[in-house]
């Protein structure tokens, strides 16, 4: 049993170190740089769509 244990966390050590080399980032060589879009600008974008239903939503209602 403890042989089974043993090869398991080795197994899983392997494992974790292979997939976080894998999708490791080694960057570009030339000047290119990659901004992220994701996070706080699509954030921002949902609040302005949010924001613009509503105004529109009220200027509707005003207008019966």
């Amino acid at each position: 049993m403890k042989q089974i244990i043993k090869s398991a966390f080795i197994f899983s050590v392997i494992l974790f170190v292979a997939i976080t080399t894998l999708h490791a980032d080694i960057g570009d060589a030339g000047g290119d740089v990659d901004l992220p879009i994701d996070g706080g600008l699509s954030l921002l974008v949902a609040a302005g769509v949010g924001y613009g239903a509503k105004k529109l939503k009220e200027k509707r209602n005003t207008a019966k």
